[in-house]
């Protein structure tokens, strides 16, 4: 495995990131373990969550299984960068209470409370804000965060879904009063969703933010998804599907797939192989579903994409260009 420091941070942190939204809805208890202990043993160890994954009813059961893998000991905990979320309503469903969801400093004491308790840990090491709260002052939020940064329940904070302007309020409010502020970004990013370019990672990259992307095969769209449905082995179903039905981006999803088997190159290594070269970018999250699925993931971190697949790459899926020359001149 390959490490990396997390934007202007000490903190080293491996260029895959663990993604466990899967952890609960998709895939069980004892598998995600088996998961965890292998992406561990393959020196991953920036693990993301959120306190909402596992969703609906079942909100909180995610962290729940994380918990438990630390429960085991082992030195688990330890070796884990541990980053998790706050902001959805984790009220039960229909219970829902005011000041049981966003950032208001009320709601980030009870979320982070709650969110060690199910992790079965005493300390965080990135807390990240799931979405921007257009309710809440930076100033309160910040406050909250240095009580807990105080406590020692938190080590660092995070963004999530935060435009560039946004970030750049954060960062400046933080630095008024002395606070470190954001040190990472989690944005949609990849081959055929490029807007990031525009200002996110830019205010990234001048603030000091490690660029977290997820999403990296957009839905499965950049996983080989054709292949897979003229084989019968693609749901008719979800994102990559109704996707599909765009001409232009069948047309471009099939050019992509017939220059990387040119190469022989797997889609969807290749799709996180890109990440790994584009500016910013910390490392991509990777949520597998199975134990294959991680195997693929981590021949994407040793996967070198030549500059001539890297041009054809840009050809077939252009980027919008930096900003203001992106729609201006």
């Amino acid at each position: 495995m390959k490490y990396t420091q997390l934007g202007r941070t000490g903190l080293k942190v491996s260029r895959l990131v663990l993604g466990t939204m899967n952890f609960g809805p998709q895939t069980d208890e004892a598998d995600s373990h088996a998961i965890m202990d292998a992406a561990q043993a393959s020196g991953i160890n920036y693990f993301d969550t959120a306190n909402v994954y596992g969703w609906g009813e079942n909100k909180g059961r995610t962290e729940e299984i994380i918990g438990t893998w630390f429960a085991q000991g082992g030195g688990r905990r330890d070796k884990t960068v541990l980053a998790t979320k706050v902001y959805g309503n984790m009220a039960g469903d229909g219970d829902v209470w005011p000041n049981h969801d966003r950032l208001s400093a009320v709601n980030i004491r009870r979320a982070v409370d709650a969110s060690l308790k199910r992790l079965q840990t005493d300390y965080i090491d990135i807390y990240q804000f799931h979405h921007i709260d257009r309710r809440t002052p930076f100033e309160e939020i910040w406050q909250a965060i240095e009580v807990l940064v105080q406590q020692g329940k938190i080590l660092y904070a995070g963004s999530s879904n935060f435009p560039g302007y946004k970030i750049a309020q954060a960062n400046e409010t933080a630095a008024r009063h002395g606070r470190v502020g954001l040190v990472s970004e989690q944005c949609l990013y990849n081959l055929a969703e490029r807007r990031a370019e525009m200002e996110v990672i830019p205010a990234a990259q001048e603030y000091g933010l490690g660029v977290i992307p997820w999403s990296p095969l957009h839905g499965g769209l950049l996983g080989g998804v054709l292949k897979k449905e003229a084989e019968g082995k693609r749901r008719k179903d979800g994102r990559s599907a109704s996707a599909l039905e765009n001409t232009k981006v069948r047309d471009q999803v099939q050019a992509y797939e017939d220059l990387l088997d040119k190469h022989g190159i797997e889609p969807g290594e290749a799709a996180l192989a890109w990440l790994l070269t584009r500016p910013g970018v910390t490392g991509p999250i990777v949520g597998p579903r199975t134990a294959e699925q991680l195997d693929s993931a981590l021949r994407a971190v040793e996967l070198e994409l030549g500059e001539d697949v890297l041009a054809s790459l840009d050809e077939i899926f252009p980027g919008p260009g930096p900003s203001p020359e992106a729609f201006a001149w």
